[in-house]
């Protein structure tokens, strides 16, 4: 019998994708012989679907590499905190809880000034979450290990000031802020996999309602505490994990290059005629330019290991490659100056300052960039829309406000490729 030891709120795609399939894992190859207790953060969700079926379900992963299937049965249970609060309360008295795990959208980690603590229950995650702590730190118990997967920095840290705010909101005093503190570890975590959840439209051959699909493809990268892996054994399994103190560099590795390479390609490749990230890769003049982008222009402005930057490089040409996975351009366009500005932007700015001159294939993309807000179909704010479309490039580029910064000096290489 498997003890409970990890509560999670998220019964959703990734979740179950993710965190889970890794921690069935690691019950099947390490003594670790613990179960996850899911919590509903939600009012609506599929927890009752996922109780009807005894918390098991089917994930099967897709890729380039083929396809594989296998059963999770990690889940012991689901509570529903706006059908049964009491049995969410009471979560706080099992004493071999030890770490909590959560995606609740980057929105989620988010103090509700209008929560009170004798809400049944709170709307927030966070205010859920402090009611829950608040009971365990009555009981006089120990604190937890959170491992929260929402994608935004440092994720631990804000989930952790959203808790103290809740504490000062609700006057639970001192000591309890205290605890928080000392007997509580908030990790910072960086997640990496598509989870394309159930199959619509498809007929798999298997009879399951909350079967999940993802890529083969996961990283997930914690900045936490030595003796984590001692705990929480992912280490022993085969698994993508890393435990650092520098996930900043493996956040920046994701952003320009993965990020990076999306957004360096999409307007060129829309102004082309393509429509999805396969078709590119399938397409020897933009499997060029993505090559050129990050192989020439991106890696080598990045401070990681070159064998781990190449490698990761590889990995994302070919999650580029699925053919389980249909990732429309014009999806990924949505909001691309302000994308531009954090993921290709820095890449150019630091490649000029190590080798003092300019990235051609990343300054051409900024130049096919322009060219789409002036001639093709951008997704944008209608402000920039309208700048974008009728500015010239000197003052497209001398927009502070757009890129935080004059970008005149790039006018002579930007102008030669936009018409």
């Amino acid at each position: 019998m498997r003890k409970e030891k990890v509560i999670q709120f998220g019964e959703g795609g990734f979740l179950r994708g993710f965190v889970d399939w890794m921690l069935q894992k690691v019950n099947e190859k390490t003594d670790f012989n613990g179960s996850v207790v899911v919590v509903q953060p939600i009012e609506r969700g599929m927890c009752d679907q996922l109780t009807k079926q005894g918390c098991r379900y089917t994930h099967m992963i897709r890729g380039k590499e083929g396809v594989e299937v296998s059963e999770i049965d990690v889940i012991s249970r689901c509570v529903k905190p706006y059908d049964d609060f009491d049995s969410y309360i009471a979560l706080a008295e099992n004493k071999d809880f030890r770490f909590i795990v959560s995606n609740t959208t980057e929105a989620g980690i988010a103090v509700n000034e209008g929560d009170k603590l004798t809400d049944r229950p709170a709307s927030s995650f966070p205010g859920k979450l402090t009611q829950l702590l608040y009971k365990r730190y009555e009981l006089g118990l120990g604190g937890f290990v959170f491992l929260p997967c929402e994608l935004s920095d440092d994720n631990g840290i804000e989930l952790r000031k959203c808790i103290l705010k809740y504490a000062d909101m609700w006057s639970l005093g001192d000591g309890f802020k205290k605890w928080i503190n000392e007997e509580n570890i908030f990790t910072i975590t960086l997640v990496d996999r598509i989870n394309t959840g159930y199959p619509k439209n498809e007929d798999t051959g298997i009879d399951d309602k909350m079967l999940n699909t993802s890529e083969y493809f996961h990283l997930w990268v914690i900045d936490g505490y030595e003796g984590l892996f001692n705990e929480l054994p992912l280490d022993k399994c085969g698994l993508n994990v890393i435990l650092t103190d520098q996930i900043d560099m493996y956040h920046t590795r994701k952003v320009r290059i993965l990020n990076g390479a999306h957004t360096s390609l999409v307007p060129h490749a829309l102004l082309s005629g393509y429509d999805t990230v396969k078709s590119c890769v399938d397409s020897e003049e933009m499997l060029s330019h993505i090559k050129k982008c990050v192989y020439d222009e991106i890696i080598p402005t990045l401070d990681l290991p070159t064998n781990e930057l190449l490698s990761y490089a590889d990995s994302v040409l070919n999650r580029f490659a699925n053919p389980y996975i249909k990732h429309y351009l014009s999806s990924i366009a949505l909001n691309s100056v302000s994308k531009f500005r954090v993921r290709v932007l820095p890449s150019i700015l630091e490649y000029i300052k190590r080798f003092d001159k300019v990235p051609k294939t990343l300054v051409f993309s900024f130049a096919r960039l322009i060219e789409f807000y002036k001639k093709g179909t951008p997704n944008d704010a209608d402000s920039i829309m309208e700048f974008m479309k009728n500015a010239s490039v000197k003052d497209i580029l001398a927009n502070k406000e757009l890129w935080g910064q004059d970008l005149t000096f790039l006018y002579d290489e930007v102008s030669k490729y936009v018409d």
